[in-house]
Order: C-alpha cells, then structure tokens, then sequence
C-alpha cells in the first residue's frame, strides 16, 4: 500500500465517502490534479473518477473507504498538500492547501512547459508588472510554438508588438532554443485597461 501523497483529513474523508456514496457508480474515487500547475495561476482540481477512468501515469492511493488517483505530472506540485473540511452554516466547505503548486520546478527533468512558465514568472512578468501588464502561457503546441495572452495593462497596448518582439520572443528564444516561435492570442481590441493607447 503506497502512503498517501496528499493528506486528506478525517472531517474530509468522511465528507468524500459520503458524496461518492450518492453516486450512482459502483467503484468511484477522484482525481485530484494542478492546472497550470508552478505559475501563479495555478489550481488544485479534483474531479469524480469511476475505475478506469483515470488516465495513464496517474497514482493511485488509498484512502478509507474510497481511492484518489494523482495525476502523474501534477504528483510533485502537490507534496504537502492538505484536504479538509470545514461544517459551517451553509453546510460546510472543502479546502485545498497544496504549498509547492505555485511554485516553479525547475529540475533537470522540467518540461518546456515548465520551463516557459520559470521564465515568464521570474523574469518577464516582473518587467511588464512596472506597467500593470502580464503575460502568462495558454499551450505549447506540438511544434513548440509557444501561444501566450497578455493581460492588465498590456491587453490593448499600442507597443505589445514591440514587448512582445523585443522583450517577451527575444528572451524565451533565448534561453529555450527548443522553441519554434511565440504566438499571441490576445485580444488588443480591448484597451480600457492598456497602459499606452
């Protein structure tokens, strides 16, 4: 029996084991996952997964009465992360506190993506921040085009052609020459917030 990766708390066992118990499945569990998982937008998901349903690389992990399945690429995002439950008057709320899944993991095994997220997040963002802006990585395709959306004060930006060209491009070009090219999918016809218009 693996030890568990994610500690979900008695008061949050017990709420899963009666929510999967009013499924109309037989062996039902979640898969608990990280959405754009080391930037700060990352989210910590968890959805119903019948037996079978789980997708290739997944951990498996036992729990009391029901099972978790651990997306593969999102395990090392969620070490120390804590399930729990608290009853309020409304009937009570699940929390999820995962502390590494924000945080950028830039081993020697990171992937692209991982390593596109490091550099925005550590070096382009606090530049474009100084003017309100962002720019965060929406896919990597499979040629390795990286397809970014600026946001705050660079949507609608009358020079994002140039921070994009001379900032953004020429900095991920650089340090990841795997990349084939930036894409970006921003809508600049919105400028109500753009820092030059």
């Amino acid at each position: 029996m693996t030890e568990p990766l994610i500690r979900i708390t008695d008061s949050a066992q017990e709420y899963l084991r009666d929510l999967l118990s009013r499924q109309d499945q037989g062996d039902i569990g979640v898969r608990i996952f990280v959405e754009r998982p080391g930037t700060p937008h990352a989210e910590c998901c968890m959805a119903y997964c019948p037996e079978g349903e789980q997708e290739e690389g997944d951990e498996r992990y036992q729990y009391e009465g029901f099972h978790a399945f651990v997306e593969g690429k999102s395990v090392r995002y969620l070490e120390d992360a804590v399930i729990d439950f608290k009853k309020d008057s409304m009937g009570g709320q699940l929390t999820f506190r995962a502390p590494k899944s924000r945080v950028p993991d830039i081993s020697a095994d990171a992937t692209l993506e991982e390593r596109i997220n490091y550099v925005l997040y550590s070096e382009i963002n606090p530049n474009l921040a100084a003017h309100g802006g962002n720019v965060q990585l929406l896919e990597l395709t499979e040629d390795n085009v990286a397809v970014l959306e600026f946001g705050g004060g660079c949507q609608g930006c009358s020079v994002v052609d140039v921070t994009l060209k001379d900032g953004v491009e020429r900095t991920l070009m650089e340090q990841l020459p795997e990349l084939t090219g930036i894409r970006d999918k921003t809508d600049h016809s919105v400028t109500e917030n753009a820092y030059y218009q």
